[in-house]
């Protein structure tokens, strides 16, 4: 998916990245020789500092795939976190898994394997923080079902909200409306105060009122 930034500063910005350790290396590297979609780096930052300036730690992910994000989400909340990862795919968790055992993470992450909106229909809240990484014509839905088990002052998330810039045109697929939608939703709210990000791919921050 190509990203929203001018390429030469989104380079710039990379390149200013510190290098990671060997299993989020290793996780970059696995996604892009198989074409798996993660936040990258910079999001996963941006991740990281908004859980430790909220001092969140029970933390519901919507859509994990080899958790990549998770990882960063379970580090930067801190040995007392309780981070659930949620894929429909069971080979992307049992891999998720083995990164978390290397990381030495596996006490903070619960990992589920099924439907992200049906598992968190599941589960009471109140979470720290909702992280939504679905497909995205699943985005209204997940906002409907996010939001009860939100705390207040809690940070609802999602990525790929500008959505390549598609989200500034006419809709041409379901995928592009969903988020149209879910962003006009968020705005909508007298719930929430939401930001969007314009990085890599759009990252809105929601906290709920």
């Amino acid at each position: 998916m190509p990203n929203i930034l001018y390429k030469p500063v989104e380079k710039y910005l990379d390149d200013l990245i510190p290098r990671r350790d060997a299993v989020i290396v290793e996780m970059e590297e696995f996604a892009k020789r198989n074409h798996l979609p993660i936040v990258g780096p910079a999001v996963a930052r941006l991740l990281a500092l908004v859980t430790e300036m909220s001092g969140a730690s029970r933390i519901f992910e919507m859509g994990s795939a080899i958790g990549y994000s998770a990882l960063w989400f379970a580090r930067a909340a801190g040995p007392l976190a309780k981070v659930y990862y949620t894929d429909t795919n069971p080979e992307n968790a049992r891999r998720a898994e083995g990164y978390f055992r290397r990381a030495r993470v596996t006490r903070r992450i619960r990992v589920l394997v099924g439907d992200a909106l049906e598992l968190l229909r599941r589960e009471k809240g109140p979470f720290d923080i909702i992280f939504c990484d679905v497909e995205k014509h699943q985005y209204p839905e997940s906002l409907r079902i996010a939001l009860p088990r939100l705390k207040r002052g809690g940070l609802l998330i999602a990525d790929n909200t500008l959505w390549s810039g598609r989200v500034a045109r006419k809709a041409d697929t379901k995928d592009t409306l969903g988020i149209q939608q879910f962003n006009k939703m968020v705005y909508a709210s007298r719930e929430l105060y939401p930001v969007i990000v314009p990085l890599r791919d759009g990252v809105s921050i929601c906290r709920k009122r």
